[in-house]
């Protein structure tokens, strides 16, 4: 099959976008608009009777001094990963960005490779010969990632090495995890919560926690949770005008692509988080909490909140995002992951992130600048 390659307008990307069941929110055209030291570019994939049939968002990122960017494709593009003739989709596309002076060229294929259940997650943490999820017996395997990948090396894009803290690095987390929805009841998707969540739920309830939806006057709140969240994470935080440019761009694309909830308890917000929609694609984007008045469980109360709403709108997807690969009880990350899988969440792997030197010495020098900053 014949295809081209060509740069789209947002509308054509948009309608391609609405015609998928799931496509990443860092896929859409508003993404770009988000990241302001990025340059957008939206590139669309024809076949021979002029149909578009893949599409991608390309941030472009300069180096410094010089006319040379670092293109990346985020979670993208949305191609169909496993049909003959992978080299006819992604030589075009390195073609296209290497003239428009492209160094480097990232990309992460939006393909799941395994799955764990949170039955095999639970056991996974408990064995104490098991220090990495990634070498625990997966529930799910899909073959054809391998294949994948073996085809991505043969054709000489090289994939990232994995962060000792997976799911966390630079780029977008290989390991998330995912509580399905597809085909299942609000009272079944309850019926995955564990004992502990379903506790903590009726005892935020019993408290008078109050989750409600908000807007972008109370970006500041949620912020001033945010901040607190980071200092005790250890984590540095984005700024608030991050959070408030990311609100217009979505919002101006589609209403309720981006919403804001709060728990309030006795006057006062106790935790907030942002949740993305993307067709049947759900996240929980970013969450913030106070140490205060803990025993009143908001976090609990204000997720079933917003996985009952996202099972509303038809989601078969609620992405819990990142999750660590470590099983090591050490590891500050594994509360959270045990959190996420508490919630009835299969932890993902993806296939990673793989990059393409266009210019290696470039591609080096930009390495040796990002280290730096």
């Amino acid at each position: 099959m014949t295809l081209t390659l060509r740069p789209i307008s947002r509308a054509e990307h948009l309608a391609f976008v609405g015609s998928r069941s799931s496509v990443s929110h860092m896929q859409v055209p508003s993404w770009g608009e988000v990241k302001p030291d990025w340059r957008a570019e939206s590139l669309g994939w024809f076949d021979g009777d002029g149909r578009i049939v893949g599409a991608g968002l390309v941030l472009l990122r300069p180096l410094p001094k010089v006319k040379r960017y670092l293109a990346y494709l985020p979670e993208g593009p949305v191609i169909d990963w496993h049909a003959d003739g992978l080299e006819r989709r992604l030589e075009p596309m390195l073609a296209h960005l290497k003239a428009r002076g492209a160094f480097s060229v990232k990309m992460g294929p939006p393909v799941v490779a395994r799955r764990w259940s949170p039955e095999a997650v639970k056991a996974a943490i408990a064995d104490p010969a098991a220090h990495r999820l990634r070498d625990a017996e997966p529930t799910w395997q899909d073959s054809r990632a391998q294949a994948l990948a073996d085809r991505l090396r043969g054709m000489g894009w090289r994939q990232s090495e994995p962060d000792a803290e997976e799911g966390f690095a630079a780029g977008q987390p290989r390991y998330v995890c995912q509580v399905p929805f597809a085909g299942r009841s609000l009272e079944e998707i309850h019926g995955g919560l564990n004992q502990q969540w379903r506790r903590n739920i009726k005892k935020a309830e019993k408290a008078g926690v109050k989750v409600v939806r908000g807007g972008a006057d109370d970006l500041p709140v949620f912020y001033e949770l945010y901040r607190e969240t980071a200092e005790r994470d250890r984590f540095i935080p984005r700024p608030l005008a991050y959070f408030q440019r990311m609100w217009a761009a979505l919002a101006n694309e589609d209403p309720d692509r981006m919403r804001l909830y709060l728990a309030h308890h006795d006057g006062e917000v106790l935790a907030a988080a942002t949740m993305l929609i993307v067709g049947s694609h759900v996240w929980y984007s970013y969450g913030a909490s106070t140490a205060r008045k803990r025993e009143v469980q908001p976090n609990n109360a204000m997720q079933w909140r917003m996985m009952s709403d996202a099972h509303e709108l038809g989601a078969h997807v609620y992405d819990f995002r990142g999750i660590t690969d470590t099983l090591e009880e050490s590891n500050h990350l594994l509360g959270l992951l045990r959190f996420k899988v508490g919630a009835g969440g299969e932890a993902a792997e993806y296939v990673g992130e793989w990059g393409f030197p266009l210019n290696k010495m470039l591609h080096k020098a930009f390495d040796l600048y990002m280290s730096r900053r």
